[in-house]
């Protein structure tokens, strides 16, 4: 039976069936974490139900319970994106989304970064994003890259190539600044 938790620490989930399998899943180390995680990219109607349901658990858990924030999770936008899930062993430890261009946004953008706050400060998320930016540099090499990151992550996308495109404001009641990331050529 998965374990299922709430406010942002981990969720579990198994995926033996798929041979998503670890020998060690309480090991944090950088290095051999890396070594161990399961990255995958899944448009949202090829999820198993499960794991779906522990995606969009982690999400609510940070976004809606430990951030104190009462809004819609669920926008409408999962079915066009992208979703990128890392997973160690049996558990889902972070997961974001990636939105195509469409006739109102002409760049692809980055939402619903999540790490699990037991696996927080590991660098998950920061491999997460460098995927993110693979992803879309190989699928739409010449869209520009778009997010809204919370103001105190601003330096965190920063380092990863991303600019301030715009004036803080507030998403949800929690201070945001628009970023983004251009391509060469």
């Amino acid at each position: 039976m998965p374990d299922r938790t709430h406010a942002g620490q981990l969720v579990s989930i198994k995926y033996a069936k798929k041979g998503i399998v670890s020998d060690n899943p309480t090991m944090k180390s950088n290095i051999q974490l890396n070594e161990k995680l399961k990255w995958q990219w899944y448009d949202l109607q090829d999820m198993e139900p499960v794991l779906l349901y522990d995606m969009l658990a982690l999400r609510e858990a940070i976004f809606v319970v430990e951030q104190t924030c009462v809004y819609l999770e669920l926008d409408g936008l999962d079915k066009a994106a992208l979703h990128l899930v890392a997973i160690h062993g049996d558990e889902l430890l972070a997961c974001l989304r990636l939105l195509p261009p469409d006739k109102q946004n002409d760049g692809v953008r980055i939402g619903r970064v999540a790490v699990s706050a037991k696996w927080r400060t590991q660098g998950i998320a920061r491999m997460m994003v460098q995927k993110a930016i693979e992803k879309t540099r190989s699928a739409y090499p010449s869209a520009t890259l778009y997010l809204h990151a919370q103001t105190y992550l601003q330096n965190f996308y920063n380092a990863l190539g991303f600019e301030v495109c715009g004036a803080e404001f507030l998403e949800h009641g929690i201070p945001h600044i628009p970023m983004q990331r251009k391509y060469p050529g």
